[in-house]
């Protein structure tokens, strides 16, 4: 099986049970054609590049799942059917490397600064015991 990636731009007034009809449809088509969802987010409403169908904001959601070609050809199908959708893209990330997510770090400025200061007092001790001597 490949590994596909799936976003996809709907309408922005669209209430919360129309966004969910089509996000099912979605993971029915993925689930009928034997594919595997690993992940549906929903990317929030975001300003759109140039306006689509007089919208100047969409609703972007992100789909990653596991299948075949005929999974892609009927998803799109119906994607491109509905109404509700105003953009998607489907890319094959198979032979991509897997991307790692870094953990961030609490304050890594607070560390650096620590350092500098330690740096800076090992620094002034040997110069201050010459100075004595």
């Amino acid at each position: 099986m490949r590994k596909y990636e799936t976003i996809f731009i709907l309408q922005p007034e669209l209430s919360e049970d129309d966004i969910k009809s089509v996000t099912t449809k979605a993971q029915d088509v993925i689930t009928a054609y034997k594919g595997d969802c690993l992940r549906m987010d929903d990317w929030g409403i975001r300003k759109l590049a140039y306006p689509i169908k007089k919208s100047a904001r969409g609703r972007y959601y992100y789909l990653r799942f596991d299948g075949e070609s005929a999974l892609i050809a009927e998803l799109e199908r119906r994607l491109r059917l509905d109404e509700k959708v105003l953009r998607y893209q489907s890319i094959n990330i198979t032979d991509l490397p897997e991307r790692i997510v870094p953990e961030k770090k609490a304050e890594p400025e607070a560390e650096v600064a620590t350092e500098e200061t330690e740096v800076e007092t090992a620094v002034e001790t040997p110069a201050a015991e010459e100075a004595a001597e």
